[in-house]
């Protein structure tokens, strides 16, 4: 995984795309000096990432129930395709 700051590291999926929403908003405005949006669009990406890493985390945890021929329940990993 990549390595994040740590208030970003903290953070849940939900917590770091509300977050990205704010930065795309603001920049979306355009009304802020370049400075302050080029540290924004830094953090965004960042917060992007972590997104990306927290949803392939999951994904790599889902299971799906399977029934096997005797009729016994068990769980399976999903594919990775």
């Amino acid at each position: 995984m990549a390595e994040f700051p740590t208030d970003i590291a903290a953070m849940s999926f939900e917590e770091a795309l509300a977050e990205l929403d704010l930065i795309v908003r603001r920049l979306e405005e355009g009304k802020g000096r370049l400075d302050d949006s080029i540290v924004a669009y830094e953090r965004g990406a960042l917060l992007k990432k972590h997104c990306e890493a927290k949803l392939e985390e999951a994904r790599t945890k889902v299971e799906r129930i399977v029934s096997g021929p005797d009729g016994s329940v068990a769980l399976q990993a999903v594919d990775n395709a």
